[in-house]
């Protein structure tokens, strides 16, 4: 996404809000999978124009959390079994390829970059998801940073915000407040910044595939 213009008023300023937002509700499933964006609602909804509204689900359509209906609008991306378990694969195979590239290139800067983001994910409260959500990414990305493929590195975001879809849904679940996600983050960390990159990317890989078991109990 470009940088928002500094007029509030602007059309693309516009449109950046409005995608922020529904990116934000449909993530967090405040707007439900399967459910119906139409335009004149979304203009009310947003306090906008009907041409940001088109735009902003435009470009969550090319992000893989908006389909496009033929001549009846839009729709928020189903949810499924199927889709999370592509999901699920596409990361573990795209962001072992990111981080075994990213730990080959790791430099002082990266590894600074690395330990603050861990120590403000550690530091965020679990209770507020959305925050902690924020930290997680950051942390994760953070992870890749020194990979030189901008365009893998663009597919791993992504894939991470796909996959939040449905660690929403998990969080409910008491199970998975049983892991010790603490644990398994601290695992990656320390094999990263020891540039152990078989441990880093042994350890990345089993903390996303113990949250694929939790997650796919959820999905019908």
């Amino acid at each position: 996404m470009d940088k928002p213009a500094k007029d509030a008023g602007s059309p693309q300023s516009s449109t950046q809000r409005a995608y922020l937002t529904l990116r934000k509700d449909i993530i967090t499933g405040r707007i439900q999978p399967g459910e119906r964006l139409k335009i004149d609602a979304l203009k009310v909804t947003l306090d906008t124009g009907a041409s940001p509204v088109r735009e902003a689900l435009s470009l969550l359509t090319s992000n893989q959390l908006v389909e496009r209906l033929d001549q009846r609008g839009f729709r928020v991306t189903a949810t499924s079994r199927a889709q999370f378990q592509e999901i699920l694969n596409l990361r573990c195979n795209l962001e072992e390829l990111a981080l075994r590239d990213s730990l080959a290139n790791a430099d002082a800067a990266w590894e600074d970059a690395l330990v603050l983001a861990h120590h403000r994910m550690g530091r965020s409260d679990r209770n507020d998801l959305e925050t902690f959500e924020l930290h997680h990414k950051t942390f994760h990305m953070a992870l890749l940073a020194a990979c030189e493929s901008p365009i893998l590195l663009r597919f791993c975001s992504q894939l991470h915000d796909l996959n939040v879809r449905y660690r929403y849904l998990a969080s409910r679940s008491k199970s998975y407040s049983s892991r010790d996600v603490e644990a398994e983050h601290l695992a990656i960390f320390d094999a990263a910044v020891d540039r152990d990159t078989t441990a880093a990317c042994a350890s990345l890989i089993d903390h996303y595939r113990k949250t694929g078991a939790f997650l796919a109990e959820q999905i019908d």
